[in-house]
C-alpha cells in the first residue's frame, strides 16, 4: 500500500495549513467575518472554522474540524503516560436519559447539550456552572421518537449557541447568557419528525435536517442564515406528489425511482445525523435515512427509491444537487446512511485523491471520490449476509432469502437493523492512517406483516411484525442470542480496506471514538468503562471506571498549556430502550448521566453510584388468555419500540411487567387509551386500539411477565 513517508507528511502537512489559514485571512478580508463587536465569548465565524485544524486547544465543531476526522494534533497525554489520567471534574446532568453529545470547547468556556435538548456552559478548566437552558420539549414528543430523548450537539457561531430541539426548534443562544436571540421552526410541531442531529456551520448558514422514518415524513435537509434565523433552502430526498410540480430537477429523476403513491406516506430518507461541509470542493455531503416503511411491499413494490440510504452532496449557496451514491437501493432492512461521514485526502491508485469514508449501517466501508461521488472501493468490515457482496460500481447483490417480503420467511440479517455502525462517530489518524471504528455484530430477525398491513399515526410504521420476532422466554435462546450479540472497536486501513486491529467487546453499543497525535485512540463502552488504547497497536493503556454505559464521542481541548479529555457519560439510545431482553445477568445498564473530564495526574472521585434495588416479578394470572396472541401484535408494533422486545425494558423506560398500573384493567385503560400520562410522554394509543385491544396488550404482558417469574426462579436455582 502506497503511504506518505514522515518527511512528506510533514511537509503535506505544513501545506494544507497553509492553505487553510490563507482562505481564513482571504475570508475575513472579503467580508470582514472576523469583526466580533463588543462580543466576548465564542469568537468563531468562518476564517477560524476554516483554520480550525491549526486552533490545537479548541474543539470548535462537532468533528473538530469540517472534515469531521475527530484527530487531535495534542500530544501531552500520550501512549507513554496515559495510564495517569484522573478525574479532574465532573458535572451531573439533570436528564436520566441516554447522552449523545460532542461538547464544544472555546476559548476557555466549554457548550454541551444533553437530553431532551438542554444546553449548559461550563468553565472548562474548572468545570464551574456559567449558565443552562430548558427548551422545555413536550415530554408526549418522546412518543415521536425511535430511539429516546437524546442530543447530539450544539454549534457555536458569532456569539451564539446554536442548538435544534427534539420537538423541531432552532435556537440561537447568547453564548455569553444563555438567553434565546432568535427561534425559527424547522417543522411543523404537529409532524411526526424530530430533531437528534448536531447542527453544522457553513458560509454562515446553519444547517439541519430531522429524523422519523419511520412515522410517515419527507426526509430533508435545510439552511438557517446563522444571524437571523431565516430558511435559505431547502432539499427534499424524496420526491413529492408529482403533480405538484418537482422542486428541482434531481427530485424529477428520483420519482422514476419509485413507484405508487408514495408520496402519501413521506417516504422516509431522513437526515437525522451526518453532515459535513467540504471547503476545498464547496460542497455539502450528507447521509439519507432509510425508506418508509421498511417493507418494500408497502412501498408498492420497492424500487430503488432515491434517496433514501444515500450519500448525497449539494452546493451551500443553494442546496442544488451535484452527486449522490446509494449505498443500499431499496433497502428493507433500515440500512441508514446517516453514519458520520469523514472527508480525507488518501493515496488512492497510486495517486493522492480527496475522498468520502463511510461505514453505514449495511456493514461495508466505502471510499468516494469527494468530488463526483464515483465508488473507489468498499468491503465489509464486519459479517455480512443480507448480500453476495458488491459489485463493480459498488452496488450490493442482496440475497433471495434476504427479501422476505417476497419469501414470506423470517430472515436474520447480519448486520441488523441497530447497524454494523450506527451514529456513533468514527475517528481517523493521519499518522497511522486507519480509522478507528465502533461496531455492532448484532442480527435482527425480519417477518413481513400481513399483506393488510397500513400505517397509523402512532407507533412505529416499518410494515414487520415484531411479535413473531419476540425473544421466546426460554433460557437457551436468550443465552445463545446474547452470545452471538457482541461489539468491537476495530482499527481499519481505508486504503487497504483490511482490518488491522480491533479490540473485543462482550456486547455492542459502545462510545464513539477520539484519535489524537499521541498515538492515543479513546472510547468509552456500554460496560461502564472509558478506555485509552495505543492507536497503532491497539493495546489498552487505561481504563476508568465510569458507573454507566458511555455512547458519546469524546473530545480533547488545551487551556494553560495542559491537556484534558472529556466525554459525556450516560447509557441509552435504540439499544437500551428496545433490547432489555439481551441485558446480561446483572440487568440494563443503568443510565447516570453526567460530563466527566480528565486529565494527566488529577485525582478526582465520582460520587457513590446509588444502590440497585432487585425487582422480582410477582404478576397476577392471566384473565383472557384468547386476547393474549392478538396482544401480543399489537405490543410489538405499537410498544416494543419504547418498553421493549417481549415486554423487558432497559433501564430507561419503564418495565410494564413491573407495572402496578398492569395488575389494573382500568387503570391500564387509562393510561393506554385515554393517555392520563401525556406529560410523562405516554401519549393516548386511542388513534390506533380500542379499549379491547388495549386489554389484549394487558394481556400479553401478563403472560409474558408470568412466564418469565418461572424463568427467574430457575436460574436462581440453577446458580445456587
Amino acid at each position: 500500500m502506497a503511504r506518505l513517508s514522515g518527511r512528506n507528511r510533514i511537509a503535506a502537512g505544513v501545506a494544507c495549513a497553509a492553505v487553510a489559514l490563507g482562505a481564513a485571512a482571504w475570508l475575513a478580508g472579503a467580508t470582514g467575518a472576523s469583526s466580533f463587536g463588543n462580543l466576548g465569548v465564542a469568537r468563531v465565524d468562518d476564517a477560524r472554522l476554516l483554520a480550525a485544524d491549526s486552533d490545537r486547544g479548541d474543539w470548535l465543531t462537532y468533528g473538530r474540524t469540517y472534515d469531521e476526522q475527530r484527530f487531535s494534533p495534542l500530544t501531552q497525554v500520550n501512549a507513554d503516560n496515559a495510564g495517569k489520567l484522573g478525574l479532574a471534574w465532573s458535572a451531573e446532568m439533570d436528564s436520566a436519559r441516554g447522552q449523545e453529545a460532542t461538547p464544544i470547547v472555546v476559548d476557555g468556556k466549554m457548550y454541551v447539550s444533553t437530553a431532551w435538548s438542554m444546553v449548559k456552559a461550563f468553565d472548562a478548566k474548572t468545570g464551574k456552572a456559567l449558565w443552562a437552558y430548558d427548551p422545555e420539549v413536550p415530554r408526549e414528543t418522546l412518543v415521536k421518537t425511535c430511539c429516546d430523548a437524546v442530543n447530539r450537539g450544539v454549534a457555536v457561531y458569532k456569539g451564539k449557541v446554536i442548538v435544534a430541539t427534539l420537538d423541531g426548534r432552532l435556537v440561537a443562544l447568547n453564548a455569553a447568557t444563555g438567553k434565546p436571540v432568535w427561534t425559527t421552526r424547522i417543522f411543523d410541531a404537529a409532524l411526526a419528525h424530530t430533531n437528534t442531529g448536531a447542527p453544522r456551520i457553513a458560509k454562515g448558514m446553519v444547517l439541519i435536517g430531522a429524523g422519523g422514518a419511520e412515522y410517515n415524513v419527507r426526509g430533508f435537509i435545510s439552511a438557517y442564515d446563522a444571524e437571523t434565523g431565516k430558511r435559505i433552502w431547502r432539499f427534499y430526498t424524496v420526491p413529492g406528489n408529482p403533480a405538484k410540480g418537482f422542486e428541482q430537477p434531481a427530485m424529477a429523476k428520483a420519482a422514476a425511482t419509485w413507484k405508487g403513491q408514495w408520496w402519501k406516506r413521506g417516504g422516509g430518507g431522513t437526515v437525522w445525523d451526518s453532515i459535513v461541509y467540504d471547503p476545498k470542493l464547496d460542497l455539502i455531503i450528507f447521509g439519507t435515512g432509510n425508506a418508509d416503511p421498511w417493507n418494500p411491499e408497502f412501498r408498492a413494490g420497492g424500487g430503488a427509491n432515491l434517496y433514501t440510504s444515500s450519500i448525497v452532496a449539494v452546493r451551500p449557496e443553494t442546496g442544488k444537487y451535484v452527486w449522490h451514491f446509494q449505498e443500499t437501493p431499496e433497502d428493507r432492512w433500515d440500512f441508514d446512511s446517516t453514519q458520520p461521514i469523514m472527508i480525507a485526502d488518501l493515496p488512492i491508485g497510486g495517486a493522492e485523491r480527496r475522498v468520502v469514508l463511510h461505514a453505514p449501517k449495511n456493514g461495508f466501508f466505502y471510499v468516494l471520490d469527494a468530488a463526483t461521488g464515483k465508488f473507489l472501493s468498499g468491503k465489509a468490515f464486519t459479517a455480512v449476509n443480507w448480500t453476495n457482496g458488491l459489485d463493480a460500481a459498488g452496488h450490493p447483490r442482496p440475497t433471495p432469502e434476504s427479501m422476505y417480503e417476497k419469501t414470506g420467511n423470517p430472515f436474520v440479517s447480519l448486520p441488523g437493523a441497530v447497524g454494523a455502525h450506527s451514529w456513533q462517530p468514527m475517528a481517523f489518524s493521519p499518522k497511522t492512517g486507519l480509522v478507528y471504528l465502533p461496531i455492532n455484530e448484532a442480527g435482527y430477525p425480519y417477518v413481513a406483516a400481513g399483506h393488510d398491513w397500513k400505517p397509523e399515526k402512532v407507533g412505529f410504521n416499518t410494515g414487520l411484525d415484531p411479535s413473531q420476532a419476540a425473544m421466546p422466554a426460554d433460557t437457551v435462546a436468550r443465552d445463545a442470542a446474547k452470545k452471538a450479540t457482541t461489539g468491537a472497536l476495530i482499527a481499519w486501513d481505508p486504503v487497504a480496506q483490511r482490518e488491522v486491529w480491533r479490540h473485543q467487546y462482550l456486547g455492542p453499543w459502545n462510545g464513539g471514538v477520539l484519535a489524537t497525535s499521541g498515538n492515543l485512540v479513546f472510547q468509552g463502552t456500554a460496560g461502564s468503562t472509558f478506555n485509552a488504547f495505543a492507536a497503532d497497536t491497539g493495546r489498552q493503556l487505561w481504563s476508568y471506571p465510569v458507573q454507566t454505559g458511555i455512547i458519546a464521542a469524546p473530545i480533547t481541548y488545551e487551556i494553560d498549556g495542559q491537556q484534558y479529555v472529556a466525554v459525556m457519560a450516560g447509557f441509552g439510545g435504540v439499544w437500551d430502550i428496545a433490547t432489555g431482553v439481551l441485558a446480561d445477568k446483572s440487568g440494563p445498564t443503568r443510565n447516570i448521566s453526567r460530563l466527566l473530564v480528565f486529565k494527566l495526574g488529577a485525582k478526582g472521585i465520582l460520587p457513590p453510584a446509588p444502590p440497585v434495588a432487585e425487582r422480582l416479578l410477582d404478576p397476577p394470572p392471566v384473565t383472557a388468555p384468547a386476547l393474549v396472541a392478538a396482544g401480543g401484535q399489537h405490543y410489538g408494533r405499537y410498544c416494543a419500540v419504547c418498553h421493549g422486545d417481549a415486554a423487558v425494558a432497559g433501564s430507561l423506560n419503564p418495565d410494564l411487567r413491573h407495572s402496578i398500573t398492569v395488575y389494573d384493567k382500568d387503570a391500564f385503560q387509562t393510561v393506554v387509551h385515554d393517555g392520563a400520562r401525556k406529560s410523562r410522554g405516554m401519549v393516548s394509543f386511542a388513534q390506533a386500539l380500542t379499549p379491547a385491544d388495549v386489554e389484549g396488550v394487558r394481556q400479553y404482558i401478563l403472560k409474558r411477565a408470568n412466564e418469565d417469574r418461572v424463568l427467574e426462579r430457575e436460574q436462581k436455582v440453577a446458580s445456587r
